[in-house]
């Protein structure tokens, strides 16, 4: 029996498409009083966070991690079927969600020691987690085994990159990710910051003085680096992510088909709703575009060769 693939909401993947394609997802929690917490999508819809976070701008939310409970709870329950598990999850550099994943392993792997768990720092975040997480769905359904597809999602995930826009600083510098000097520079000149996760890394590369100029700039960044890629485009999954404004990032997907269109590549490129998870820090208004490359049966074989 193939394994079960689970991941946290981190990976801001829909319930439809999870169940689609078998994922199960552990949800992280979210407060706006930092008493009362819900758990992301199932308590609190993704778009309910943000209409509150609209409403209430002087609010600014906290999420809690899931617990080793948490993950006990899903683990045991597929494990009682006979299924082994491959978890990935949010950033450990970000927070501690991977090592609850890993203390529940510890705990069912000693109650069901003929079953194996492989949890796996994804390095990653939103929507590029999520394309990870979608990578190993389609590994698992080639035929892999669980230590096949854990080693070419750790293969995969180095790969990944977002270029990514927010509508202003508050939330970076409430939730401690830039300095507050910087943050009032920033608000102070009207600036929106351009970022860059790669590596397990947050990294600025400009900024725009508009909000039109800022998706412009994420444009090109994004142009020039597909430009450089080694490999086809079409060996690589490109998806773009929004907050709040849905219309805004499909106008976004529009501009970035034109792009690829003229490299040369006619390819689908989804669009997905960035969760609570890191809406809390960027704000409302995310916008970006995440590249991952693609799992091909013919590069396992070729490393299966060497």
């Amino acid at each position: 029996m193939s394994f079960q693939i689970v991941s946290d909401s981190s990976c801001d993947l829909g319930k439809e498409i999870t169940r689609e394609k078998g994922i199960c997802v552990v949800p992280f929690y979210v407060s706006f009083d930092q008493e009362n917490y819900q758990k992301e999508q199932e308590e609190l819809a993704v778009h309910q966070f943000y209409q509150r976070m609209v409403d209430n701008p002087q609010i600014f939310p906290r999420t809690s991690l899931p617990s080793v409970q948490d993950y006990a709870d899903v683990f045991e329950s597929y494990l009682q079927q006979g299924r082994d598990i491959l978890c990935i999850c949010l950033s450990a550099s970000l927070s501690g969600s991977y090592n609850s994943a890993c203390s529940a392993a510890e705990l069912m792997e000693e109650k069901y020691p003929e079953r194996k768990i492989r949890v796996v720092d994804s390095t990653l975040v939103t929507l590029l987690q999520g394309l990870l997480v979608l990578e190993a769905a389609r590994i698992r359904d080639a035929g892999l085994s669980l230590e096949e597809a854990a080693a070419q999602v750790e293969r995969l995930k180095h790969s990944g990159r977002i270029f990514f826009t927010i509508g202003g600083m508050e939330h970076l510098v409430h939730g401690g990710r830039v300095g507050k000097l910087i943050g009032l520079a920033a608000s102070t000149l009207h600036l929106r910051p351009l970022i860059l996760w790669k590596e397990d890394e947050l990294s600025s590369f400009g900024v725009g003085r508009s909000r039109s100029s800022s998706v412009k700039k994420v444009l090109e960044a994004v142009r020039g680096y597909l430009q450089k890629l080694g490999k086809p485009l079409c060996r690589y999954c490109v998806v773009v992510g929004y907050g709040y404004d849905r219309e805004e990032g499909i106008r976004f997907r529009d501009r970035l088909l034109e792009i690829l269109r003229e490299l040369g590549a006619v390819m689908e490129v989804g669009v997905f709703q960035i969760g609570a998870t890191i809406g809390v820090h960027t704000g409302p208004y995310p916008l970006g575009v995440g590249v991952l490359e693609r799992f091909s049966a013919e590069t396992e074989d070729l490393l299966g060769s060497e």
